[in-house]
C-alpha cells in the first residue's frame, strides 16, 4: 500500500503541467501547435524563452517536490525518492487529466536526478549541455541522459528494483521520442539553435517539409 501511494503521490505531481495551464490562459492548446507536446521546448516555439524558462523550472521543481516528499513520507521504501520521481516522469508524459497527452518528461528527469544527487545533476547536466550543443538537438538530451542516469544509479546504490523502475521510463523516454529522430532523418527538426535564430530555422523546416 505504501508503495502504491507512493507511485501515486509521484503520479498527481507530474499531471501538473504548466505549459498546458499558460498555454490556456493565451486562449490555445498547446497539444495543437508547434511540436505537439506540452513541455518547456514547445512552449519556447509557441510562446517564448521565459515562457519555457518558467515551464522548465516548474517541472524540475514538481519533480524534487514529488521525489523528496515520497522519501520524507515512507522511509522505509528505499528507493521511494527514484519511484515518485520516476512517477512523476511518467506523470508528465501521460497525464490523466490531460488524457494522458502530455510533455516528454526532460524537465521532470532532472528535477528526479537532482533530488536523488545534487553533485550528479550538475555533472550530467554540463555533459548534457555539450552534447546537446555539439549535435544542435535538444531529443538527444532526455534519451542519453535517462540511461546515464540510470546506469549511474545502479552503480552508486546497487538498488535492482530502482534500477528497474528507471530502465522502464528509459524505454518510455526513448519511445516518446522516436517521433523526433524520424525528424531529424527528414530536416524538419528544430536545432537547439532555434532560441537565436529563430526566422531562420522556421524557414528551414517548412522548406524540408515542403520537399
Amino acid at each position: 500500500m505504501q508503495i502504491l501511494m507512493c507511485a501515486l503521490l509521484g503520479y498527481f505531481f507530474g499531471n501538473i503541467n504548466p505549459a498546458f495551464i499558460i498555454a490556456k490562459f493565451k486562449g490555445f492548446d498547446i497539444r495543437e501547435r508547434g511540436s505537439g507536446n506540452a513541455g518547456a521546448s514547445n512552449t519556447v516555439i509557441t510562446i517564448g524563452k521565459k515562457a519555457g524558462l518558467l515551464v522548465a523550472l516548474f517541472d524540475i521543481f514538481k519533480a524534487v517536490v514529488a521525489s523528496t516528499l515520497a522519501a520524507y513520507l515512507f522511509p522505509h521504501i528505499k528507493f521511494a525518492k527514484i519511484l515518485s520521481g520516476s512517477c512523476c516522469i511518467l506523470g508528465h508524459i501521460f497525464p490523466v487529466l490531460m488524457k494522458f497527452h502530455g510533455g516528454k518528461g526532460l524537465a521532470s528527469l532532472g528535477g528526479t536526478i537532482l533530488a536523488f544527487n545534487p553533485l550528479t545533476f550538475v555533472l550530467l547536466l554540463l555533459f548534457e549541455i555539450v552534447l546537446g550543443f555539439s549535435i544542435d538537438y535538444v531529443c538527444v538530451v532526455p534519451v542519453t541522459g535517462s540511461i546515464i542516469f540510470t546506469l549511474i544509479y545502479a552503480f552508486i546504490t546497487g538498488d535492482p528494483v530502482g534500477t528497474t523502475i528507471l530502465s522502464v521510463v528509459d524505454l518510455v523516454i526513448l519511445y516518446k521520442h522516436i517521433e523526433n529522430f524520424k525528424r531529424i532523418q527528414n530536416g524538419t527538426e528544430a536545432h537547439i539553435s532555434f532560441l537565436w535564430k529563430k526566422e531562420q530555422e522556421i524557414a528551414r523546416i517548412k522548406k524540408n517539409t515542403n520537399d
